[in-house]
């Protein structure tokens, strides 16, 4: 009859459609499930279960009693991190290199982005294109090596064109008032590069009918690009900004151990190299625990803040 309710058997039928939906999908795709367990067995290996040894920044902890045997002390890890004045340095050094970092660095790749965008040849593009993010697969050793021989105060390309104008040699990696340039300069030259990749796929994505219009209008290439190309960028910037934020801190071990010496570091010791040296030479693993758990939470603080603000402002965000 027409108009009449569904019954409790139709119901119940319709409710195990999409139970049965979904044991379909997982049959269907079941290869595709597969290929994702190790990758869900490596953050559960790495990530999350080493999550567990953060109980050891509220310990006393001693390798040989381990996380039961230790005694808890509370936040007297904490506590001494703050009111170490060697800390506070080192602390205040990661945070200026991070701030130059994300004032200085992280706009390269898009500027980059944006001049390869306007270059017409594809293949002089493409070479371009290979030449600026090659340094990316090169190990920070190599990289370390290659700019401390460029460096040198004695046979250094550098300073050869320094003698050439009549200046002295200057040993950068000897005096601790360059340190923080090299590290963000030699970031840049490393990863810059490779960044482009993730824009100049934005940039693909953009209807080229808009810029058809803008010419029709009487729009330069510049205008077209304050107008067009960075409004349908932001997006992706905005990502990218915020992930780059979650790691402020986290600058990088090899990056900076590679070009830190007794010479220079006082002012480019960073927390990683910090925890590097106190935690696993002198074995202080409670109160290195510490920090990286202050660095953890600092990370994620300013990434929920950053997301609060950027979907104010612009309606995009991580979540």
């Amino acid at each position: 009859m027409s108009g009449q309710a569904p019954t409790v058997s139709q119901k119940s039928m319709k409710a195990r459609k999409p139970l049965g939906k979904q044991r379909s999908n997982f049959r269907k795709y079941k290869a595709l499930y597969f290929i994702t367990i190790p990758g869900i067995l490596y953050f559960i290996i790495f990530k999350y279960l080493p999550l567990m040894g953060s109980v050891m920044a509220f310990q006393d902890y001693n390798i040989f009693k381990g996380f039961t045997g230790s005694p808890w002390v509370g936040l007297d890890q904490f506590k001494r991190m703050f009111t170490y004045t060697e800390f506070l340095r080192i602390l205040e050094n990661t945070v200026l290199i991070g701030l130059y970092d994300i004032l200085i660095a992280f706009p390269v790749p898009i500027i980059l982005a944006l001049l390869l965008n306007e270059l017409r040849k594809v293949l002089y593009k493409r070479i371009l294109q290979t030449i600026v993010y090659l340094p990316h697969f090169l190990s920070w050793v190599i990289i370390g090596g290659i700019m401390i021989g460029i460096l040198s105060p004695t046979t250094g390309i550098v300073n050869q064109m320094l003698n050439a104008v009549g200046i002295k040699s200057i040993y950068f990696l000897g005096e601790d008032s360059y340190i923080r340039s090299i590290l963000v300069g030699t970031g840049i030259w490393k990863d810059s590069g490779w960044g482009t990749i993730i824009y100049l796929a934005a940039l693909a994505s953009v209807n080229p009918e808009l810029y058809e219009a803008a010419r029709m209008d009487g729009a330069n290439r510049w205008k077209q690009t304050l107008s067009i190309t960075i409004p349908a960028i932001l997006p992706t910037i905005t990502i990218m900004f915020l992930l780059h934020i979650g790691n402020f801190l986290d600058f990088g071990f090899e990056r900076v151990f590679v070009f830190v010496n007794s010479l220079n570091e006082h002012k480019g010791d960073i927390l990683d190299t910090y925890i590097y040296r106190v935690g696993l030479i002198d074995q202080q693993y409670s109160y290195t625990t510490a920090i990286g758990l202050f660095k953890s939470i600092v990370g994620l603080m300013l990434i929920m803040i950053g997301n609060t603000l950027s979907k104010k402002t612009s309606g995009e965000g991580l979540y």
